[in-house]
């Protein structure tokens, strides 16, 4: 599916790869669920190979992002000028960020960030609903999104990255075979 650039397209796409993640975890065993990852690292790119050891943790990925998502329009819409990542981070160093979120869900259980990503997902699928297609996918209409639209922070907090959760997990699962 091509990267969302209308809100009907967005919803589709989040809506669809959100109940393909759904439906690819309930056919899971619980041993399967709460599994180890074993990735070839000197084959994968990219840090989150070396960070993310079993489904919660992408759960928990998806989780947080959309938490960083929500609380960055939420201030936003209120006055209240925030960028979306956290103080102390920026596009070059999110990955210390994204540790520092992986580090502070290392007791969460496996059913409790899937309860809080399917929360999230809700909450974000209702922000999308707010928004008009020209809010959504037309630049400068909200200053805090920069040179971006608020269309794309979305996708990348959603039917993007749960594809990118999708493959992760199945190869996941290819590799226990």
């Amino acid at each position: 599916m091509a990267r969302p650039t209308t809100k009907e397209d967005l919803i589709a796409a989040s809506t669809e790869n959100f109940e393909k993640l759904i439906k690819l975890l309930d056919s899971l065993t619980e041993e399967e669920k709460n599994g180890k990852f074993h990735f070839d690292l000197e084959k994968e790119k990219g840090a989150h190979w070396k960070r993310d050891q079993n489904i919660r943790d992408v759960l928990i990925h998806l989780y947080e992002w959309q938490v960083l998502l929500l609380n960055w329009v939420k201030n936003n819409q209120k006055g209240v000028a925030k960028d979306f990542l956290p103080d102390g981070y920026n596009w070059r160093n999110y990955g210390e960020m994204n540790l520092e979120l992986w580090r502070k869900h290392q007791n969460t259980p496996y059913d409790e960030a899937l309860e809080d990503l399917k929360d999230t997902h809700q909450k974000v699928m209702k922000l999308i609903d707010s928004f008009s297609n020209e809010e959504l996918f037309s630049k400068g209409v909200f200053p805090w999104t920069g040179n971006n639209t608020l269309g794309a922070y979305i996708v990348s907090s959603t039917s993007s990255h749960y594809d990118w959760a999708l493959k992760k997990i199945r190869k996941y699962l290819k590799s226990q075979k």
